[in-house]
């Protein structure tokens, strides 16, 4: 049978999501701990990939299994063998057809800026510390640049392996609260540190460096070496994914509320 399940866990103490040799990763822990469950190996499909130090409130997998556990097991099993920094939140049978990463229809990040002088303390790795006081209202122009269906080869790692640079960015959202600023990206998918360069950019232009056309310029020359500093993963959340609703794939509540 096909298993879906919905995890969240703390980015800072991984090397990402990916099995690498030699390095603790989310799918390392999690494939350990769902073999142990099944009473067989476990290979995972996730719906995307997240770098090291990105958090996830909401990522999608999906593996194959001839164990028959139940919801309850699943989830409770995977967990005590899971360490404190990642937890099962649901898992169920589903359609052999579903796919956690062909089927999914959108995908929401949340990036939270600690903005003031003085960096974070008991925050640190969970937000980006950016000392420079930023103009939301610039950020806000910059951004309106970006929201399309464009090629987004300026915003997307030199070591990005998408066949297609293309993607839709239905929604690019910035708010403060206090001291925080909010990003909010929504995209039918997401290029590698493609969240991370729109976040240098819209800084960039938040601190007055540059004009919020600038957006716009690095958009269209196609060039990564002209869209600046890659944001820290720090404060970089996967917070949803989205499927057909014939999978019946949860939506989880995916509010960061500290904030």
């Amino acid at each position: 049978m096909r298993i879906a399940a919905i995890l969240e866990y703390d980015g800072s103490n991984f090397s990402g999501w990916q099995l690498q040799d030699g390095e603790r990763t989310v799918q390392g822990v999690v494939e350990e701990a769902l073999s142990k469950v099944a009473d067989e190996n476990i290979r995972v499909v996730t719906a995307g990939r997240t770098d090291a130090g990105v958090h996830a409130l909401a990522q999608v997998i999906h593996f194959d299994t001839g164990a028959q556990r139940t919801e309850y097991s699943w989830v409770h099993g995977a967990n005590s063998n899971l360490p404190s920094d990642v937890a099962l939140l649901w898992a169920g049978e589903v359609d052999p057809e579903f796919h956690a990463r062909f089927a999914a229809t959108g995908r929401h990040y949340h990036y939270v800026i600690l903005n003031r002088a003085v960096r974070p303390t008991y925050l640190a790795k969970r937000v980006t510390h950016e000392y420079r006081a930023l103009d939301i209202a610039r950020m806000r122009q910059a951004a309106e640049h970006l929201i399309g269906t464009y090629d987004f080869t300026s915003f997307r790692s030199i070591q990005c392996q998408a066949k297609s640079p293309v993607r839709e960015l239905r929604a690019l959202e910035i708010e403060r609260k206090g001291e925080f600023v909010h990003l909010h990206a929504h995209a039918n998918a997401f290029l590698h540190h493609m969240v991370r360069n729109i976040a240098g950019v819209l800084m960039t232009i938040g601190a007055g460096e540059k004009e919020s056309g600038w957006a716009r310029e690095v958009l269209e020359a196609r060039d990564r070496t002209l869209g600046g500093v890659t944001a820290p993963p720090d404060g970089l959340y996967l917070t949803k994914i989205e499927y057909p609703k014939d999978f019946n794939i949860p939506q989880l509540s995916s509010a960061l509320g500290l904030w």
